[in-house]
Order: C-alpha cells, then structure tokens, then sequence
C-alpha cells in the first residue's frame, strides 16, 4: 500500500525526532507487520495521542527515530515508516470502549494462551490452524479466537504481536467472526512499571535510543495503551469463561461477577502503588488469589491456598453460569483437560514443544490443536 501523502515542510523537534504535518483519509485495508530480525533493535510503530485528533507516530529505524505528526477527525490512517513499509495502519481515533466481555451463540472458538512475543510462532500456529491464510489475513470467517493473557514480555517481538492481533481484530470483525484478548499478569505489570521480564533489546534499542520509559510505551494515551485497557480480565463465550489465571472460590463468595471483575480491573490499573496498596478489591484483583494469579486449578500455593476442591470449583461454575474455564499462566506438558473436563489448562512450552498449541471448541466438543493445526480429541 502506498504511504501517505506529506503535505507540509518537515520540521525537527527538539528530541531530534522528523516530524511532518499529515493529514489522512481512511483506507480499505491493512496487511500483517512485518517482524523485525532478531538480532535488531528495530521497533514500532508507537502512537501517541497528543488530545481527540492529534497523533505522532515514531518509531526506532536503524540508527534513526522516524515520526510522523499525524491529524484526523475521526480515523488515523498511515503507512509503516521502517519494516513495516508495506503495511497501512487504521486506527480509529475515538478511544476503544472497554471490550463486551459476555458472548452467547459463539459457534466455534479457538484459544491459545501466554504467546510472550513469540511473533513467528504465533503467525504460523494460526495459519495451520485455519486462523489466517498464508498472507496473515483473517480466514476464519465467524469463529472466535481468544488470546487467554500474556501477549507480551519475556519474547522479543512482542509490538509487532500486539499490532498483529490488533489488525486481525479489525479483520475478524468485517468478516462475522472476533478476536478477543483478555489480559494477563503480564499485560498488568508492564502497564504497571514492573519491568522484569521485559526482553533486554527495548532498554538497548527504543527506550535508550528515543528517549522514552518502556512502561510509558502502554500508557492511557498510547494506542496500544489504551487498546489494552479496552480488554477484558475475564471473558464468557456460550458457557466457557477464559480467564489467566483462574477463578479462585473467594472470588465468588465476595459477589464478584465478570462485569464486577473486569471494572475493578480497569479502574486499578493506573492507581498509584499507595492507593492500590490500601485498597482491598483492587488489591485482590492483582493479589495471588486473583485472576491473574491464581493457580489454584493445578495446585496449592504453600502459605497462601490449597488447591481448589471439586466443590468449590462446582460453587464457582454455578456463581459464574459456567459448565467450564480455560486457564492460561501456568505451564503444562500440553493442553490438557483437568476436574473432569470442567477446567483446561492452555498455556504451553514453545520451547519444549517447538511450536504453540491450542484448544478448540466447537459443536459442544473440546479438541487439542496441534502445532501442525491437527486435531486430537481431549476426553
């Protein structure tokens, strides 16, 4: 796709940053980022939103920090200034309105877990699967697919999943279907300024060189920021519920329902260490009992819980009108069903398996989805 047109002289910030003035229309499509070598420092784009219909774009390009100063009234348009030349960008400039976190009449579902920037992995376990065609194109037509936490971190390409999955969101939508990420630990540290699993080439490459905090690349008026902050902590599709972690049974004995939940979540993720502190939900939201920690479903926690009995896993399905959750956060052998079918565990070793797996649903059945995109029943 063509890049947009620069209609002004450019200018030069004080950051040492190339800045142009650009006005955009929408355009038809996007296509797929393209990911960055491994041994680069490359990185972006980076939207900033400077008010309602003011953007600068920037980027980390080789041994350049390319911006653009980007105005529209109502959708952002443009195209990639380092990698990603070929790709457009659309991106409405009205911030997203927290994500419908209940769904009935779901006819099929695909969930993965824990992809930790992991591009490559990612965009191949999907083609295999059906997901996308072999350009990165949605073709999964009204399927769902659900991304249960921890897109970011650990990996080194994780704005390059972030913008994949934000493309594909777009695309599932237009053709009947959905993308749905529910946010992780992960996703709440970083947002939090807990850095300690952030890979080493964003301090060497965007943060050292451009001249901004890691943590503040997913602030509010960030576009991914505040794409983030738009997901959900829990979501329910027909009867399933995807959540990180895990529902511990406290949860619902204190009433807290998925709309409560996910409330409490986006309302304490830009609290200040005090406040979140001496305040008991969101304390509990982020704390080892909540739901993206808890990992009550596999085993105890010594000193803190013991792991969740049947009944009080049947006392969670009821409260929830559940008949199953699908947990990712902690790792397993493979995807495996636990209590009976009434928990699936997702999130596995790409190391160890050399490839991610996934869990469908569809017709009232759960199926493994290999690696190679192969079903195997899960009884």
């Amino acid at each position: 796709m063509p890049g947009p047109r620069i209609g002004a002289l450019p200018l030069l910030l004080a950051a040492g940053l190339l800045v142009a003035v650009v006005v955009i229309a929408p355009s038809a499509s996007s296509r797929p980022a393209a990911a960055a070598a491994p041994d680069s420092l490359d990185d972006g784009p980076h939207v900033y939103w400077q008010d309602s219909t003011h953007a600068i774009v920037f980027y980390l390009c080789g041994d350049s920090a390319p911006a653009v100063r980007l105005q529209a009234p109502d959708t952002l348009s443009f195209g990639g200034l380092c990698g990603d030349s070929g790709v457009e960008y659309r991106i409405a400039s009205r911030a997203p309105a927290p994500a419908r976190d209940t769904w009935k009449g779901v006819p099929r579902i695909l969930a993965i877990s824990d992809v930790h920037g992991e591009y490559d992995a990612l965009v191949l376990f999907l083609e295999r699967a059906g997901v996308i065609d072999s350009t990165g194109a949605w073709s999964w037509g009204d399927g769902h697919l659900v991304v249960v936490g921890d897109v970011v971190d650990r990996g080194a390409l994780v704005t390059e999943c972030l913008w994949f999955l934000y493309r594909l969101e777009q695309e599932a939508e237009r053709a009947g279907g959905r993308v749905h990420v529910v946010l992780g630990n992960h996703e709440m540290m970083v947002m939090r300024d807990d850095l300690r699993y952030v890979h080493e080439r964003y301090a060497a490459g965007i943060v050292r060189y451009v001249g901004v905090r890691y943590q503040d690349l997913f602030g509010p008026e960030m576009e991914l920021g505040r794409w983030l902050r738009s997901k959900p902590f829990v979501l329910k599709l027909n009867d399933i519920v995807f959540v990180h972690g895990g529902l511990a049974p406290e949860l619902a004995a204190r009433g807290l329902d998925i709309a409560r939940l996910n409330a409490i979540g986006r309302e304490s993720l830009d609290l200040s260490s005090v406040a979140l502190t001496f305040s008991d939900l969101p304390r509990l939201m982020f704390g080892t009992t909540g739901p993206l920690w808890y990992r009550g479903y596999l085993y105890p926690l010594n000193g803190r819980y013991a792991a969740t009995t049947s009944e009080e896993l049947d006392t969670v399905l009821r409260f929830y009108g559940a008949t199953t959750v699908v947990v990712g956060h902690t790792e397993v052998g493979q995807v495996m069903r636990l209590h009976d079918g009434r928990v699936y565990a997702i999130d596995v070793s790409l190391e160890d398996l050399g490839a991610y797996q996934g869990l469908l649903w569809e017709k009232g059945r759960f199926s493994l989805v290999t690696g190679l995109g192969t079903l195997q029943p899960l009884h």
